[in-house]
């Protein structure tokens, strides 16, 4: 078996079909691919964990299921919580709506299946955020979920405002991590002038441009390199 193909069997407990087709086609590019993903993910200024999570989150906010669910596993090998997941998720909702939040319960269906809890699924699929809400408190049974009771409340009340400043603060995920997503969110949308607010918010927040950088290399990997320069736009030059 080819060094890519380990690599992916090694990430995913299999080889998925589109890595096998790559490798088919050209293991070439294969070979360069893997290393590139290899090179991005490795811990950096953020780390494998946070970069799983969030591309998990920012591929639920742009409506992309299949590769939320890779990175889902990802986020849940490499440590993250169900309780954080969700609040990424709801940062997910902050850029794409009900619609966002509604693709990302396959994503917590399937990290609680990970870890090893069974998922009743109603007849009827949730619609509505309260609907949505619902299922994930229902879902995550004995886990703290006053921040999700609270964000409801606020989010029903319809404060722009208050909706953006309670998904965005401090909870299981820091208001740092919620910032990055938010700038992943729409660099992974090729929206880098919308961009430039959160990134400015971001940077108010403490966030550095290193991490910043590693935000647009893992959008690379969801998005393609057009995703590097949208941000590349904003990023300061490194100082040797």
């Amino acid at each position: 078996m080819s060094k890519g193909l380990e690599y992916f069997k090694e990430v995913y407990d299999e080889v998925p079909g589109w890595v096998q087709k790559m490798h088919d086609y050209s293991p070439i590019v294969l070979d360069h691919y893997t290393g590139l993903r290899g090179e991005i993910m490795q811990d950096g200024a953020l780390s494998r964990k946070e970069k799983d999570v969030l591309l998990a989150s920012m591929n639920a906010a742009r409506l992309y299921a299949r590769s939320m669910g890779y990175h889902t596993k990802g986020a849940i090998d490499f440590g993250s919580t169900i309780p954080e997941l969700v609040e990424y998720f709801l940062v997910s909702y902050l850029y794409g709506g009900t619609a966002a939040l509604k693709v990302s319960l396959e994503g917590l269906a399937y990290a609680l299946e990970l870890k090893g809890k069974r998922i009743v699924h109603s007849e009827k699929d949730p619609e509505t955020i309260e609907e949505i809400f619902e299922t994930i408190i229902t879902w995550l049974g004995d886990e703290d979920t006053n921040f999700l009771v609270e964000s409801l409340a606020i989010i029903q009340s319809g404060d722009k405002a208050r909706i953006e400043k309670k998904l965005l603060g401090e909870g299981r995920v820091s208001t740092r991590m919620k910032h990055l997503n938010m700038v992943g969110n729409y660099i992974t949308q090729l929206r880098g002038a919308d961009a430039v607010p959160w990134i400015e918010k971001a940077r108010a927040v403490g966030v550095t441009e290193a991490e910043l950088a590693d935000v647009g290399y893992i959008c690379v990997l969801t998005a393609g390199i057009p995703a590097w320069f949208e941000i590349s736009d904003s990023l300061k030059l490194a100082t040797k």
